[in-house]
């Protein structure tokens, strides 16, 4: 049996490394793209790296994608079929405010660049391409809740960035033929999530100031509902979506939904502490219900310039088509995270 190929951009990340895993456990050869950094950036995947084929790369350089499609093509002559899983990007919302050309570059523009990178190497008929698309292209929510037929409304620019990189990908698709497909993926974490996202900020938290490291944690808004799910689970769904006889675009969500606050709640009771709140606003805190002490503060420099106030994902036609479900729950999640990063 011809073994199966895949390439990965992205593939130091969250969902990168998973992805890596989940596809080494089906013998796929694996390829992924990484920056070159002045530090070590492959610590999500440092114990699969002698089973990976790694090329420096970066979605801002059209030729650097070519050639490394060209090194795929000539290292597999009687290759079939490439799965291209397109992950790379810069994904916090808030950073994207501070830095909207370049996430636009690397999110919407790169997206472009590996679309015509695949019909320059003429591997337009044997690529099926998997590009990341967000549930923050809901942004200002139409209806409750998000499907696969629901408006988007963007309201970032990496949420913006990532609306034309799904409608690119469409139009791809429509244009010429190609096998490629958008997941918009609601939130996922994990142990490997990266600290500054606020799930991961909280359980690094608590650690710290069970270590005695700090104090407190600060955040912006408590108030914020997301539907948040396990990585493991979701790079799985990127997978389903690439086995389909015909490629679509699909939401990947549990259908449940959690407030900010709430997430911090039922991180802390896992270590004994009862969050009690007091204040409002930016006045807001969260005292130790039996000590008193402050573990939460509010600053306004952690809300965005326009807030998304609540995602929660319809993922039914996942579950039909696909045969997608969830498999890890949230307090299952908060479990490995807290037991993560909160070893004395």
């Amino acid at each position: 049996m011809m073994a199966r190929i895949a390439f990965i951009t992205g593939i130091t990340g969250q969902d990168g490394s998973y992805l890596a895993e989940f596809l080494l456990e089906k013998n796929y050869i694996v390829y992924g793209m990484i920056r070159r950094m002045s530090t070590i950036n492959t610590i999500r995947i440092d114990h699969i790296l002698d089973r990976l084929r790694l090329c420096y790369g970066d979605m801002t350089d059209s030729s650097n994608i070519i050639a490394i499609l060209h090194k795929i093509k000539d290292e597999n002559p009687n290759m079939e079929r490439l799965e291209i899983y397109n992950l790379a990007a810069q994904s916090h919302v808030k950073i994207s405010f501070e830095l909207p050309e370049f996430t636009t570059n690397t999110d919407a523009l790169g997206t472009l660049r590996l679309l015509d990178a695949i019909r320059t190497c003429d591997l337009e008929k044997k690529v099926r391409l998997y590009q990341a698309s967000t549930s923050e292209l809901f942004g200002s929510v139409q209806e409750i809740p998000q499907k696969e037929t629901t408006p988007f409304y963007p309201r970032s620019p990496y949420a913006v960035a990532k609306l034309f990189a799904h409608w690119i990908v469409k139009n791809y698709r429509e244009a010429y033929g190609m096998y490629a497909c958008s997941g918009i993926l609601f939130n996922h974490e994990s142990p490997r999530r990266g600290e500054n996202f606020v799930t991961r900020k909280i359980t690094i938290g608590l650690g710290q100031i069970i270590r005695g490291e700090e104090e407190y944690i600060t955040l912006g808004n408590l108030d914020s509902k997301r539907d948040w799910g396990h990585a493991k689970d979701y790079v799985r769904a990127m997978w389903l979506m690439l086995q389909q006889n015909k490629p679509d675009d699909y939401v990947i969500a549990t259908g449940r939904q959690y407030t900010v606050r709430e997430f911090v709640e039922r991180v802390f009771i896992r270590k004994g502490i009862r969050i009690q709140w007091e204040g409002q606003g930016t006045d807001e805190v969260g005292r130790d219900a039996v000590s008193g002490r402050i573990l939460i503060r509010i600053h306004e420099r952690y809300y965005r310039p326009s807030e998304v106030d609540t995602l929660l994902g319809d993922a039914s036609k996942g579950a039909t088509e696909l045969g997608w479900q969830p498999e890890i729950s949230f307090d299952e999640l908060i479990d490995e995270m807290v037991n993560s990063d909160c070893a004395v």
